[in-house]
């Protein structure tokens, strides 16, 4: 069986959330971290999904082991799903949470359309290529201005109906109850056991032939 995932984040938070999701299984998580330097991967794609696999492939062939990463950020309606995936860089490459949020209130100002959803892709890649995926998504409004100080990126501006509160205003425990990664690492969590097995079942395709020796059999090289 798979014993070793690498995750594919140097975020100890993300890492410690990870492991805490699949304790029970016996498999050794490592990050990015635990090894040497590695070559970077440009996060270019135009999905979610795109970025995650992408990340996830780059750093399985580097240091050949099945990796694992996630891509997610906010999706807004009014403005054709973005930020998307610049949600990060959304008001600039190297942009503080409080630009893009800044950014953000300006392109919604007058806009009476609110929805947006906070959305998480996750990707489980082999180093030859084969892939699994889980998405999940967490629905929402975009205030008018920021309310809390908890949380980070856009959480101060997407209010969640069900707590009548912006996702900053609640505790951490409580947002991963319900947050699209919350969500995406519960259901990998429910189905980890059939990932395991997924892995080890390509890794014994993908194990190379054993070469054929018998040509060989009755030499005595030490003559």
């Amino acid at each position: 069986m798979f014993n070793l995932l690498v995750l594919a984040t140097t975020n100890q938070n993300k890492v410690r959330e990870f492991k805490a999701f699949v304790s029970e299984f016996p498999v050794e998580v490592k990050s990015l971290g635990d090894f040497g330097p590695l070559p970077e991967v440009i996060e270019d794609g135009s999905t979610f999904d795109e970025n995650a696999y992408k990340k996830a492939l780059h750093y399985a062939k580097v240091l050949g082991v099945p990796a694992i990463a996630d891509d997610s950020g906010l999706v807004v309606e009014a403005l054709s799903g973005a930020p998307g995936v610049r949600s990060a860089r959304y008001a600039g490459d190297g942009a503080s949470d409080q630009d893009n949020c800044r950014k953000l209130l300006a392109d919604m100002e007058g806009e009476t359309n609110r929805k947006a959803s906070f959305v998480c892709v996750l990707s489980i890649a082999m180093p030859s290529g084969p892939a699994l995926t889980y998405e999940a998504s967490c629905e929402g409004t975009i205030l008018d201005a920021p309310r809390g100080s908890n949380g980070f990126g856009y959480d101060p501006l997407f209010y969640y109906e069900p707590y009548g509160k912006t996702f900053a205003e609640i505790s951490m425990e409580e947002k991963n109850k319900v947050s699209h990664r919350g969500k995406v690492l519960r259901e990998l969590s429910d189905e980890f056991d059939k990932v395991l097995k997924w892995l080890d079942q390509r890794a014994l395709e993908e194990m190379p032939e054993q070469p054929d020796h018998s040509e060989f059999e009755g030499n005595d090289w030490s003559r």
